[in-house]
């Protein structure tokens, strides 16, 4: 071997060695997780307890950066083109991961070609919601309401609304969307009196139920939620209706495997904290675990399914 080669081969095998022994000591600095919503928001709430957990257990800072715009698609995207050396993450929720791509005409990501899956790590309760006022205090009676008012009940639409036009097809009746930002400013003006009902997650609602400023008409997932065991489902009265909501965390593709799985037992560690655990019920979210190959699967079927859901509702976003 040349001189010139001979250099050559060992600078590959120092990389190489140096590029291993990284792995082998991650995280050996601060990791970023972005979170594509605002401060606040349920998805934030989610990412804190966390990686609040995860900081202790790995020993390094994971630090949230919130990326907002466009429906989660700005940090989404960022996250997607960030180096894939398992310093950035993202923990994201399933409305901007596997709606937004069906909703928007340029999302700027690819839910599965772009990422690894990781983890997921909680899933969320969702609540149909009306004003104290409104005269339906079950999903029946609001049927009724709806169907002797067409088009005239009010509906406030923010992430969430393509649940409302769900809803509105299964049971054959027609809201009058009110569109909203953020669900903050929505539940608000729900309890205020502004608008006569919404879809919000649990996280972002429950103060506003257990104050008695809004009403619970019933929970959107297909099983009655811990928080509010009492409430029952739509599907109770609609037969066949119900969707949860996820949380989980995702990396960029091409992030090496053992540092998924190093991050992956880490996750797992973390959601087996009674802290952790208690700390997401307070936020009406429950621990979601799953390897890695299922919560890609869970990410395909779900794609799969909203798929369908924007096609027949005719919705897009710019």
């Amino acid at each position: 071997m040349t001189g010139k080669r001979w250099w050559l081969a060992l600078g590959a095998l120092l990389a190489w060695t140096g590029a291993a022994q990284a792995q082998d000591d991650y995280p050996v600095r601060p990791v970023t997780v972005i979170v594509p919503q605002a401060p606040g928001g349920a998805n934030d709430a989610v990412a804190r307890i966390v990686m609040q957990r995860m900081s202790e257990l790995m020993g390094r800072p994971f630090v949230i950066e919130n990326r907002v715009g466009a429906g989660g698609n700005i940090g989404t995207a960022a996250a997607a083109k960030a180096r894939a050396d398992g310093y950035t993450l993202m923990l994201t929720t399933d409305s901007a991961h596997v709606v937004n791509p069906w909703l928007y005409q340029s999302a700027g990501f690819d839910p599965n070609k772009d990422f690894e899956a990781i983890a997921p790590v909680a899933s969320a309760g969702f609540v149909l919601v009306a004003n104290p006022s409104f005269p339906a205090k079950t999903v029946r009676e609001l049927i009724e309401v709806a169907k002797a008012r067409p088009g005239q009940i009010s509906i406030a639409s923010t992430g969430n609304h393509l649940i409302a036009d769900m809803l509105a097809r299964a049971a054959g009746i027609e809201f009058l969307h009110v569109t909203y930002k953020s669900a903050a400013t929505s539940v608000t003006d729900v309890a205020s009196g502004q608008v006569a009902l919404a879809v919000l997650s649990v996280p972002s609602s429950l103060g506003f139920i257990n104050s008695g400023r809004v009403k619970v008409l019933a929970t959107v997932n297909a099983k009655r939620i811990a928080a509010l065991p009492g409430v029952p489902t739509i599907g109770e009265t609609v037969p066949g209706f119900g969707t949860t909501a996820w949380y989980g965390i995702l990396a960029p593709a091409g992030t090496p495997k053992d540092i998924v799985a190093r991050l992956h037992a880490a996750i797992q560690a973390a959601l087996d904290s009674k802290d952790v655990r208690d700390k997401l019920a307070a936020q009406g979210c429950e621990v979601m675990k799953g390897t890695s190959a299922q919560f890609e699967a869970l990410i395909r079927a779900d794609l799969g399914k909203w798929g369908k859901v924007v096609r027949d509702s005719g919705a897009t976003l710019d």
